[in-house]
């Protein structure tokens, strides 16, 4: 009832009844008038008519729309947008010709005949309009976007909270406080990201490396094992793996040579203690991937993936868990002998 209220559809009812008081009387009042005078009058009540018509479909789409804003539906809000803003448009060209043919007197199939020549050039006019109508059937029906949507368009270079779907276009609030605007149907036709997920999942992804030289790479001697066997998190690993490789040397040909067979490597046992060091981390979440990869060289050096997934998704939070567990590991690296890549400049 709220919605019907607010959309004032009682207001149109009465004006319809009003306006039919008025043509089923008028002959009775103005009986022996003039020909003409009949004829404006029941043109007049006629036009009337089209016009109420035409208003109580618009308050009854807003009606529509305002149940489901009462219901937070934004799914379902973006659907009777696309819906209502189609119709309004349909409904100003049709009201329009039956209104011309009421005023004038002309029949409405000369009219309606006469739009076949024309079609081509109505849809040439309302290509965006039918775009955004089918975008906004699409997206509502598939539940893939909805205002308040944290969303990232690469195409754009956008990335921030939706703030209004319309029929022609969709508005994008960004995080630096500024205003996108963007065809609707380029959400059809555009990769969007939704990050609205890893925002409800108080998740977020870190997924970034650092890249190491590889002259600073090499096998780890038995003092170095000693020494980095003091790091609490890969003491037992380096126990454990130590003894089995020494195991594995034992019968292999020139066993005194450290190349042969398998060795650790301070990027390896590094690559260990990163692992180790991101499954302890209380800021990282534990039900979710969390992995050291390496990645193919480059020009820059080998690059050490860290991917995990930070417990808490706002911005700033995820920034300091994202910063604290790189510059744990920038420093540690040097516990390894390893060298971060960084260019030299010479002045």
């Amino acid at each position: 009832m709220k919605s019907i209220y607010q959309s004032k559809i009682t207001n149109s009812i009465a004006h319809l009844v009003a306006l039919l008081v008025i043509g089923s009387i008028h002959e009775s009042i103005f009986s022996g008038a003039l020909r003409n005078t009949t004829k404006f009058i029941i043109r007049s009540v006629n036009l009337g008519l089209v016009l109420i018509f035409a208003g109580m479909l618009y308050r009854g789409l807003t009606a529509f729309r305002n149940y489901f804003i009462i219901k937070q539906d934004f799914y379902k809000i973006m659907a009777l947008n696309a819906i209502s803003e189609t119709m309004k448009i349909l409904g100003i060209f049709i009201f329009s010709i039956v209104g011309i043919c009421v005023i004038f007197g002309i029949k409405g199939s000369t009219i309606v005949g006469s739009l076949g020549a024309i079609t081509a050039v109505l849809v040439l006019v309302f290509r965006d309009t039918i775009l955004g109508f089918v975008t906004g059937i699409h997206v509502s029906t598939s539940k893939s976007l909805k205002v308040g949507d944290w969303i990232g368009i690469p195409k754009y270079n956008i990335e921030g909270n939706i703030l209004d779907i319309s029929l022609l276009t969709t508005k994008i609030t960004n995080f630096d406080k500024t205003v996108s605007t963007i065809p609707t149907y380029d959400l059809l036709t555009t990769e969007i990201r939704n990050l609205q997920v890893m925002s409800e999942s108080k998740t977020r992804r870190i997924k970034k490396s650092i890249y190491f030289n590889i002259n600073s790479f090499k096998f780890l001697t038995e003092e170095d094992i000693e020494r980095l066997k003091e790091i609490n998190l890969i003491s037992e690993y380096l126990e454990g793996k130590n003894n089995e490789l020494r195991k594995e040397k034992e019968n292999l040909k020139h066993n005194d040579k450290i190349v042969n067979g398998r060795q650790l490597t301070n990027i390896g046992v590094f690559r260990h203690y990163a692992q180790r060091y991101i499954e302890n981390d209380p800021d990282v979440d534990h039900e979710e991937m969390r992995m050291v990869r390496q990645l193919d060289i480059t020009p820059q050096g080998l690059p050490l993936e860290i991917y995990c997934f930070a417990n808490d998704s706002e911005w700033e939070h995820f920034e300091r868990i994202q910063a604290d567990i790189f510059d744990h590991l920038l420093v540690a690296s040097k516990e390894f002998e390893l060298q971060v890549m960084q260019i030299n400049i010479k002045v």
